[in-house]
């Protein structure tokens, strides 16, 4: 699923007021935090992911990691913030806007 900059801005104005409800740390990418954010996606939609000082990987690379493996699409990755959504198969909470 490829976003526009309408639906990127979209989503980010509504992830903005959001807290982050994962942090990646010293450990990075498990394969249990992929499993907590695949979950997340799938009753959320919608994530915002904080990337702690003393993780060593960067914040983008980790992001387009978490989005591979979880079917996802970046969003946003604003300084240690990451933004990732998933549409809902059934009753999608966004109504992204049209190209």
């Amino acid at each position: 699923m490829n976003l526009t900059s309408k639906q990127r801005a979209y989503l980010g104005s509504e992830a903005s007021t959001m807290n982050a409800i994962f942090q990646i740390g010293k450990a990075s990418l498990t394969p249990e935090l992929i499993n907590g954010l695949d979950e997340a996606l799938e009753k959320r939609e919608l994530i915002k992911i904080s990337v702690l000082k003393n993780c060593a990987d960067d914040p983008r690379e980790i992001a387009e990691i978490i989005a591979e493996r979880t079917h996802s699409v970046v969003v946003k990755v604003i300084g240690k913030k990451i933004i990732l959504f998933r549409q809902a198969k059934k009753n999608s909470k966004y109504e992204l806007p049209v190209k």
